[in-house]
Parts: structure tokens; sequence; C-alpha cells
């Protein structure tokens, strides 16, 4: 009980909040919305943001760290492209309307969990902390990796449903 009380109480306030905010968007993207195309970007570059916040070299100079990202980045961004989330587009307002789905609450758990699972490894266990530097790059790279491919997916294809209205 000691441990998780000390890794809650040295946990930055912003992981909280963005945790708060992830689950909501999570919840409201249950039921089906309408949103402007720029609002459906935010979370993923949140998430591609965060994912980029760890690209970097190891140790002493130490090249897999990188690697390590970009090849996670290279292996999911097919990944985000390939699985587009279905929407439809209002020709009148230009915003695209999405069926409610319990996949983007999941995502996002998954996602903070595992990025959240390395920050607590890399902060507290320094025997651990090579593997967590080089897991928690390839968790970043495969986020950022993910979301650049689900962005691109969304924006090419929002481009062509509102060419064919």
């Amino acid at each position: 009980m000691t441990l998780a009380y000390q890794i809650l109480i040295h946990t930055p306030v912003w992981v909280f909040a963005l945790f708060a905010y992830l689950v909501w968007q999570g919840i409201q993207a249950m039921q089906p919305r309408t949103t402007p195309i720029w609002r459906a970007l935010i979370l993923p570059v949140v998430f591609i943001v965060w994912g980029m916040s760890r690209i970097g070299f190891g140790p002493e100079g130490s090249a897999w760290p990188l690697i390590a990202w970009i090849a996670a980045a290279l292996a999911l961004l097919p990944l985000g492209v390939l699985t587009p989330r279905p929407f439809e587009v209002d020709h009148k307002t230009g915003e695209i309307i999405r069926p409610g789905s319990a996949f983007a609450l999941i995502r996002n758990l998954v996602v903070f969990s595992l990025q959240y699972a390395v920050g607590v490894i890399s902060a507290t266990d320094a025997a651990d902390r090579a593997f967590a530097m080089m897991f928690g790059r390839a968790v970043s790279g495969a986020t950022a990796g993910y979301f650049i491919g689900s962005s691109i997916a969304l924006v090419i294809a929002y481009r062509r449903k509102r060419a064919l209205g």
C-alpha cells in the first residue's frame, strides 16, 4: 500500500488531468456524435505529442532507444491507416458524424496505462531503468505511429467524402 501511495503522491497533477480528459473523451465516444474535423483530431494530436515526447538517445549516446521508437512507430503506423473508424460527413456543415463505440475508451485506457507504467518503472526502479527506457520508447513510438496513421486515414477519408458530396 505504501508503494502505491508513494506513486500516486509523486505523480504530476497534469497526469491526473490527462487521465480525466481521456476517460471523458472515451465516454463521449460511446454516444453517436457530430464534431468538426479539427476537434476529431485533438485526441490523436495529444497522443502523438505524448508519444514523441520520449524520442531521444539513451545513456551514453546509445541509439537503441531511438531505434526502438522508430521501429515501433513504423510497425503501428499502417495499423492506424488500415483500421479507420467509420463516420459520415454532414455535407451542409462539413462536420463528421460518428456512431457510438467503446473502442476509444478502451484504447485510451490501454495507451495511458502503458505510458504511465513506463513512467513509474523509470522513476522507481534503477535496475529496470534501461529496460523501461527501451520499452517506453517502443510504447511511445507505437502510440505516435498508430495515431499518425489514424489521423492520415481520417483526413483522407474526410476529403474523399467531402468531394463526393
